[in-house]
């Protein structure tokens, strides 16, 4: 029985040039939008990256638990406060990572293959990224995981697929997280290094979001990762 095709998310998009060649899908933190990065473009010297489209989707809306049930945007349920323990439902972070799916495939459809493609993600979006990126069945450009961690670590090993074994990982977090604790999100980047995972680990003098010495470190990772691949 063929599977029904997942509904592409709605989107902001913001384009560095014309007829862009590349691509950076970026999902927002609990709560927010897809606009909530999108001023982070203009911060990124468009001289130094290809022609690129930055898709920026809205989460489902969904009820979350930790917050007693209240209903927002959200790409997977938060059961519990607990770090020792799953504290996201499955179920959510599969959902997630299918509509991511069906991104990448609509930016293939536009032209753009998937080793020119970035996923990248902040808090919860970053979680769906680096589940979503390192499962999927071709080679990507790279992955931004910011403020965040690897969900469903029990079933990586046996999920993950290895054509993006050695995609490069550029994971940030703060010192002063108090959403996502610090050494909890640094151990997601011990676990992917001891699978063999090319992990760029870069700690801040920051809270739960971006400082300024961070952006310009995304902004050169960027230009790396998108022109290594500009004459693929």
């Amino acid at each position: 029985m063929t599977q029904a095709p997942v509904p592409v998310l709605p989107t902001v998009e913001v384009e560095t040039g014309p007829e862009p060649t590349h691509a950076v899908i970026w999902l927002h933190g609990l709560g927010a939008d897809g606009h909530d990065f999108e001023p982070l473009v203009e911060q990124f010297d468009p001289d130094r990256l290809p022609p690129t489209r930055f898709v920026f989707p809205h989460a489902p809306m969904r009820a979350v638990t930790i917050n007693g049930g209240y209903v927002m945007r959200a790409w997977y349920d938060i059961v519990s406060q607990d770090f020792s323990g799953r504290r996201e439902d499955a179920q959510g972070v599969r959902e997630s990572a299918a509509q991511l799916e069906s991104l990448i495939a609509r930016e293939n459809a536009r032209g753009i293959p998937d080793a020119h493609i970035v996923i990248a993600g902040f808090s919860q979006g970053g979680a769906i990224a680096l589940h979503t990126a390192l499962r999927h069945p071709q080679r990507l450009a790279g992955v931004l995981a910011l403020s965040t961690y690897l969900p469903l670590a029990d079933t990586f090993v046996a999920e993950a697929h290895a054509v993006n074994r050695d995609t490069p990982i550029f994971m940030a977090h703060g010192y002063g997280d108090t959403v996502i604790p610090y050494d909890f999100a640094e151990r997601s980047g011990a676990f992917l290094r001891g699978q063999g995972y090319a992990v760029d680990w870069r700690p801040y003098e920051v809270e739960h979001g971006i400082c300024l010495e961070e952006l310009r470190d995304i902004e050169v990772w960027f230009a790396q990762v998108l022109q290594d691949t500009a004459g693929a």
